[in-house]
């Protein structure tokens, strides 16, 4: 497994392969980033990464092509995350070959990922006549976007973050004002990040200005998630606490990670922004 230095394909030109190849699937070790969280093998949390690909086709036996959005469920406690150009160039790799059913394009996939990553992957292919039953919603919660801020830090600032009171309150708040950049080539990756908890009130406002601070930040999007999952838990000390977001597809991709402290199944909503 590769550490956090070695990204595989990403940020490299590379030829599409033409022949299902599962030995492209390459992945980085998540203990890289935890470990600058001060995160070990007991982790402060649990979730998900949920990974929607809609660049995904193949041959039926009579050569006929089929088209389908892919939904991909990767848990947290897995050692590792696929690199996304390498998931991306794998998928490609099925256009050209013939498989007899979609369930068997959607068993190969998570054979395939499960050999990578292990246990608890899953892979859910869905056909076109079931994609208007996911329609485009709004997040839950209070918008934090209009809030008067100041906004002077665009890297990770946890101490911009703060309670305003003891009394314990339940909350779900949303920001559309999520960037990040990619680790290997800089380019941008936006997102909705969702926070939802019960503990002393944190401030808005501060919450909004943090969230912000990572407009430079270069890391993953589960990294940068658990780091805004850590950095809530040290500053405010929820009772709960969920992270949520959903960035913008890039490359025929989604990624939405998603941390907290229960152990409920998030579910997997398009919001606006994707």
């Amino acid at each position: 497994m590769q550490n956090g230095n070695d990204h595989g394909p990403l940020g490299h030109s590379v030829d599409y392969d033409t022949s299902y190849n599962p030995g492209l699937l390459f992945p980085i070790a998540r203990q890289h980033g935890r470990a600058q969280l001060g995160i070990g093998d007991a982790l402060p949390f649990q979730g998900f990464d949920i990974w929607n690909a809609y660049e995904i086709s193949w041959l039926d036996l009579s050569g006929k092509p089929c088209v389908a959005w892919g939904e991909f469920r990767f848990p947290a406690a897995s050692a590792a995350i696929v690199e996304s150009k390498s998931f991306k160039l794998y998928l490609n790799s099925l256009n050209q070959e013939r498989f007899a059913s979609v369930a068997d394009v959607q068993e190969t996939v998570r054979r395939d990922l499960g050999a990578v990553l292990g246990p608890g992957v899953d892979a859910r292919l869905r056909l076109p006549d079931s994609w208007r039953l996911c329609p485009i919603v709004e997040p839950d919660g209070l918008c934090l976007d209009a809030l008067p801020v100041t906004i002077e830090r665009y890297q990770p600032a946890p101490e911009l973050l703060r309670t305003v009171s003891a009394q314990v309150v339940s909350r779900t708040m949303f920001s559309r004002l999520l960037r990040s950049r990619c680790p290997v080539t800089g380019q941008p990756d936006w997102g909705t990040v969702q926070i939802a908890y019960t503990g002393p009130e944190i401030d808005a406002a501060g919450l909004l200005a943090y969230i912000v601070s990572f407009r430079q930040h270069q890391d993953f999007h589960e990294h940068c998630v658990e780091r805004m999952f850590v950095d809530l838990t040290t500053r405010c000390a929820p009772r709960q606490l969920s992270v949520y977001a959903r960035y913008l597809r890039r490359g025929g991709l989604d990624i939405n990670p998603y941390r907290s402290t229960g152990d409920e199944t998030p579910a997997n909503p398009r919001w606006f922004q994707q």
